[in-house]
């Protein structure tokens, strides 16, 4: 029993653990105990390890571990690739050692040995598509085609040129430091991908985490309808209650097969809460994604945005607080004494910058229908995008 609520406890934590790392910038983990998490894993204790290793190995400890962040942090490699690799193998080789031999059983046909290799298949390809496909170079053969596609809407897009490709830059593109290219409708840089995230793959990325969001809600329903397979074909509730008198309901029988389950099938067990918890943040990294798409934003316009807005704000505030403290020195100079204002009035009365309120105003946003479109059929692949080449040469 000590080993199963070890078990438990380890699940938990490294649940909490994952979140933590995962989502603690969130907007709704702010100011709680996984936002300092959070921090924590990220900033403190990779500085609390660099001053161990410095204390213990000295400069050159340091200057190694240093190496080898710039390696794997600055540089494109498959580190993250082969983890991928590592985990969608090592999980589908548990399940088939521990999960197949009740295939067929009670509930699940042989047909689901066949369609798990199918949905693992299918993944890894759009793992390969997504890590290998073009995400969309700006070159100067196709620049002015970019420029023509996406018109700079001079709010957080001005024309510029790049600093390191010496060529123009479109609108929504970014240089991208690790991969060294400008790249179209830039999103974001994906680890994982070991590529940029742009206008070119966008499609095969979504598809990607959809994909595995189902997959794993598929190995999630499967590994459960395996364990209820094995309590009806062992005839568990029969035996709690016949032989044990334990009452034949839900609230008397639950805390007993569980621990059944525990003690049998620990390892279906923890297979299925380690794919419940994956598929939950899949399906709130591919729901934030999906709605950048619906309006066509990307990762890098929303910070991009931020910015704007907060700039904005300031602006207004300041030239808010200018015309109040304008109208305040006008009143005290005046000869007329002004009536003295009700002090309920005054608390209660709206300050001026409160009304200040800025307005996203997103060209590219050209509906949910035209947006999916673009995901699903980029521009650069349109005939129109061909036409603007022969009409800029």
């Amino acid at each position: 029993m000590d080993v199963q609520w070890l078990l438990v406890c380890h699940g938990l934590v490294t649940l909490l653990v994952v979140v933590s790392f995962l989502c603690g910038q969130w907007p709704i983990f702010q100011g709680t105990p996984i936002e300092r998490i959070h921090n924590f894993i990220i900033y403190g204790a990779y500085d609390y390890f660099l001053r161990f290793v410095g204390i213990v190995c000295g400069t050159k400890g340091t200057n190694a571990i240093l190496s080898v962040e710039s390696f794997c942090c600055d540089r494109p490699n498959p580190i993250l690739q082969v983890i991928y690799l590592a985990i969608i193998g090592g999980t589908y080789y548990c399940i088939v050692k521990s999960s197949f031999s009740y295939i067929p059983g009670y509930y699940l046909s042989e047909v689901h040995r066949y369609t798990s290799w199918l949905a693992v298949g299918v993944g890894l390809l759009l793992f390969v598509l997504t890590s290998f496909a073009d995400p969309g170079t700006v070159k100067p053969e196709n620049v002015s085609q970019y420029i023509s596609a996406y018109p700079y809407d001079n709010i957080i897009y001005f024309e510029k040129e790049c600093s390191t490709c010496k060529i123009l830059k479109p609108a929504r593109s970014k240089h991208c430091s690790i991969c060294n290219r400008c790249v179209a409708r830039f999103d974001h840089h994906c680890g994982w991908m070991n590529n940029c995230i742009g206008e070119r793959n966008t499609g095969y990325f979504m598809a990607f985490l959809l994909w595995h969001f189902l997959i794993c809600i598929y190995g999630t329903v499967a590994i459960g309808l395996v364990l209820a397979g094995r309590i009806k074909e062992l005839r568990v509730v029969d035996i709690l209650t016949v032989y044990y008198g334990i009452d034949n309901s839900f609230r008397s029988l639950t805390p007993h097969i569980v621990q059944w389950v525990l003690g049998a099938y620990n390892t279906q067990l923890l297979l299925m809460v380690f794919l419940a918890v994956v598929s939950l943040l899949l399906a709130g990294f591919f729901g934030y994604h999906a709605q950048l798409c619906l309006t066509n934003t990307t990762t890098n316009e929303t910070f991009k945005w931020q910015d704007y807005i907060s700039w904005q704000k300031k602006l207004h505030e300041a030239k808010a607080s200018a015309a109040a403290l304008k109208a305040s020195i006008s009143g005290m100079s005046s000869e007329k004494k002004p009536s003295p204002e009700s002090k309920w009035r005054s608390f209660f009365r709206r300050s001026p910058l409160e009304d200040v309120e800025v307005v996203k105003n997103n060209v590219y946003d050209k509906g949910c229908f035209q947006n999916i479109c673009e995901i699903v059929f980029p521009l650069s692949t349109r005939p129109s995008f061909s036409r603007a080449k022969l009409k800029s040469s």
